[in-house]
């Protein structure tokens, strides 16, 4: 069962691939340019890195084999060294309350982008959240966590596309989240919503904690 109850889904698994200062959506074609990113699943993933590209080339660290996409987020620093993630968990399921039978697969080469980076209050936590381990108890700010159950990172993607473009200036603008099981009239289209969690080996005092792109609650 996944972080929203028992719904229809599947979950993908990809342990940390690499580290890289990249943004193939943001800036796309200038490595080193992004602030640091932990990437999970392929592992050619790159500044350069396109829909084509990762279906042709790269090994995966998922354990769906066939899951060839990249999955990035902020990396996590403490004292303003990284600390290498101990995993991460995809899961693709209908957004809360849509019919599964009305939400359509995503078109290829859809960009997804969830979250504000610039944030510095805390952010809706059904779209970014910390939690420690398996509990659905979410914080805004990273929780002091057991050793049985580490610290995680939580992001909901928004699940409903205007259906017309692929991507949009801001890579924000052609998605949106549903509200009340069904979508807004400008973005009519339900699509799988990718709740996407990062698993580290953080326990106990979280102080010192921030991710690369900013504060904890960037």
């Amino acid at each position: 069962m996944g972080p929203q109850g028992r719904v229809p889904q599947f979950v993908v698994e990809c342990p940390w691939s690499h580290s890289a200062p990249d943004d193939p959506i943001v800036h796309p074609g200038h490595p080193g340019r992004a602030h640091l990113h932990d990437f999970f699943g392929n592992t050619a993933t790159d500044a350069h890195s396109t829909t084509a590209s990762l279906v042709a080339s790269g090994e995966t660290t998922c354990d769906t084999k066939a899951d060839t996409a990249a999955y990035w987020a902020p990396a996590l620093l403490r004292d303003g060294e990284p600390i290498r993630p101990l995993t991460s968990i995809a899961y693709y399921r209908p957004g809360l309350g849509v019919d599964p039978a009305v939400v359509e697969p995503f078109p290829e080469g859809l960009v997804v982008i969830a979250g504000d980076q610039t944030a510095t209050a805390p952010q809706p936590l059904d779209v970014a959240a910390w939690h420690c381990g398996a509990s659905p108890v979410l914080h805004s700010d990273p929780p002091a966590c057991p050793e049985t159950a580490p610290l995680a990172a939580r992001i909901a993607f928004p699940d409903c596309w205007d259906g017309e473009r692929l991507d949009s200036d801001d890579h924000h603008s052609h998605m949106a989240y549903s509200r009340d099981g069904a979508c807004p009239d400008e973005h009519p289209v339900p699509v799988p919503q990718l709740i996407f969690e990062v698993r580290y080996p953080v326990t106990g005092d979280p102080g010192g904690l921030a991710l690369a792109s900013g504060g904890v609650r960037s």
